[in-house]
């Protein structure tokens, strides 16, 4: 079933109205709904509902509400990934994999072997990425949009993940301490908030390491191997998610 957001302004008690240009077309035009068609509505912040068609305009699509109910979808924990940026475009697809297995928002980070630069228009590439998120979750038919924040230094990484219960830094030189073992020796049930650090293409530097790890973050490493960037965040959100929303 096709799923569009609106915002709660555009739920009037027994009607939703879809007015966002892009959805509008969206439905009529490539997926070729018709009026007495049933689609899906999320507010974005706590309701799901299913719509009946009613009306199709040019630049309007309107139903009435034959159910409502809390996001059946969303995980209970919340899951920031702080994205160690890549080269070319693999940050597409980290955020296209991600926000299906369930990331709540995603802050692009600058470290010291970040290849990419920040030439003045970087803004342009996150208003980008946010586009495959919203997507993504209209796809897996999720409640809630993943944000794309804004770009922040590593630095930065330390004072941000001190909203979050619990900071994993994902780290290829880490040979003593397993993901696993973290997640199953931790009150995981408890921490609500969880921040997951994962670097680019080279991974961290050892400065890294020690800095985001005397701010609190716990090492862990993802197995014997060496991921690739687009693979190590994709397995330590389902490694996660696996544990976390059983």
């Amino acid at each position: 079933m096709s799923r569009f957001f609106v915002e709660e302004k555009n739920i009037k008690e027994d009607r939703i109205y879809i007015t966002d240009k892009d959805d509008v077309k969206h439905l009529s035009k490539v997926l070729r709904h018709r009026i007495g068609d049933v689609v899906e509505i999320s507010d974005n912040r706590e309701f799901e509902y299913e719509i009946e068609l009613t009306e199709i305009a040019a630049d309007m699509a309107c139903g009435s509400i034959i159910s409502k109910r809390t996001f059946e979808r969303e995980p209970y924990h919340r899951v920031t990934l702080y994205q160690g940026i890549p080269k070319q475009g693999k940050m597409e697809l980290i955020i296209q994999k991600t926000v299906e297995l369930g990331v709540d928002r995603i802050i692009p980070v600058f470290t010291e072997r970040t290849v990419v630069q920040d030439k003045g228009n970087f803004g342009k590439k996150t208003e980008r990425w946010q586009k495959i998120a919203d997507e993504a979750v209209k796809q897996c038919r999720r409640g809630v949009i993943p944000a794309i924040e804004n770009s922040i230094s590593f630095e930065d990484v330390a004072v941000h993940m001190k909203s979050n219960d619990l900071n994993i830094f994902c780290y290829e030189d880490e040979n003593k301490t397993a993901l696993k073992e973290i997640l199953r020796s931790n009150d995981i049930e408890g921490c609500k908030k969880i921040g997951l650090i994962i670097g680019p293409e080279g991974g961290f530097s050892e400065k890294e390491c020690s800095f985001i790890t005397e701010a609190g973050a716990l090492s862990a490493s993802l197995g014997k191997t060496i991921l690739r960037v687009e693979t190590a965040s994709v397995a330590a959100l389902a490694m996660l998610m696996y544990e976390l929303e059983q």
